[in-house]
């Protein structure tokens, strides 16, 4: 090898990164006896960015291009090495490369039970997993803050910073919030999007966005998991009573096309009243007229179905029930011809 070819190796002309692994989050150019040819290129893909560094001091930013390195590219390095507008040497600097690519999928969990603080149920201790997923949009920041010099600074590496980040976060948040904990572990989007709220600004302060976070599971205490249980299953029975009512509506037209219609209409509709206002009573504490309508049915049908109670009194029971809407004036004529048919043979 001539010595001209020697000189000549010294020398870069471009410089860029291809990328080998979804691993590497930054990548610094290797610089050793190496200088960068004034008028090279830099070539900066999409879903990266480059940093240059001068003596330890972040020079020039670049996006996304393909740049011819002069001192009308790099103004701060120009600045910063007091080069003039003819300098052509070749020169000295470290550069970075950053990965913008978004990371998704990334898994977030509680090694060990945490506790915090609520103002229903005192100290709650409880674990929690999920996935989130984030990106590299601040170079300078994340240079300054997390990779620094290293050569290679890797994915698993950032997140084992970030997940710590992740729990000291989601302690204080819901510790500290003033929505209850029983509604938000009932709802972990609720949760989640409380998490991430305060998530965007921790991430932001070392150039990484945050773009989802979502809580999948969380495990609870027997006894809390319990009262969570509890307050789901009040929710879906709070409108009990109306879907009894309904029932009873749907079976007043089937029960009259029976045989004895009068009678199994009576027994059926008093049977499915009595179970509307019970269950309205005990979960939503039924007003005092609706409360009166279930022994008003119950008379009804017991005088239907023994038949031995003065017909005047049946008829007048059965008004009472058309007024409240609970048959119709088909099935009110029914029973009513049933109890003067009977009258009369």
């Amino acid at each position: 090898m001539s010595f001209a070819s020697f000189i000549k190796k010294q020398f870069i002309d471009i410089l860029q990164w291809n990328e080998e692994s979804d691993e590497v989050l930054a990548w610094r150019f290797p610089m050793q006896d190496f200088e960068i040819q004034y008028g090279g290129s830099l070539t900066v893909r999409e879903s990266q960015m480059a940093v240059f560094v001068n003596e330890g001091k972040i020079a020039d930013v670049f996006a996304p291009g393909l740049y011819k390195l002069t001192t009308h590219t790099l103004p701060v390095l120009t600045y910063l090495k007091n080069w003039d507008k003819l300098f052509e040497s070749p020169f000295k600097s470290d550069v970075s490369f950053f990965s913008t690519r978004l990371q998704l999928g990334r898994k977030w969990g509680t090694p060990q039970p945490i506790t915090i603080r609520d103002k229903d149920f005192g100290m709650v201790r409880l674990r929690a997993f999920g996935m989130y997923s984030y990106k590299i949009i601040d170079a300078r920041k994340f240079y300054t803050e997390i990779s620094g010099t290293r050569d290679v600074y890797t994915r698993d590496e950032l997140e084992q910073q970030l997940r710590n980040l992740v729990i000291s976060t989601m302690t204080n948040t819901l510790g500290g919030s003033s929505i209850p904990f029983l509604d938000m572990a009932g709802n972990q989007g609720l949760m989640a999007d409380k998490i991430k709220e305060e998530l965007l600004t921790v991430f932001d302060r070392y150039g990484v966005a945050l773009d989802s976070f979502v809580v999948e599971n969380v495990s609870l205490p027997e006894e809390l998991q319990k009262a969570i249980d509890t307050r789901i299953s009040m929710g879906m029975m709070g409108d009990m009573a109306k879907f009894t009512q309904y029932q009873v509506a749907n079976a007043i037209p089937l029960a009259a096309q029976n045989e004895g219609g009068a009678a199994g209409l009576g027994a059926n509709l008093a049977a499915g009243v009595v179970m509307g206002q019970a269950m309205a009573q005990g979960l939503k504490q039924a007003t005092v007229d609706t409360a009166q309508a279930a022994p008003a049915a119950g008379v009804a049908a017991t005088s239907a179905a023994v038949g031995g109670e003065d017909p005047a009194v049946r008829l007048g029971q059965l008004k009472n029930l058309l007024d409240q809407g609970l048959i119709v004036q088909a099935d009110y004529d029914n029973a009513k011809a049933e109890i003067l048919r009977k009258l009369i043979s």
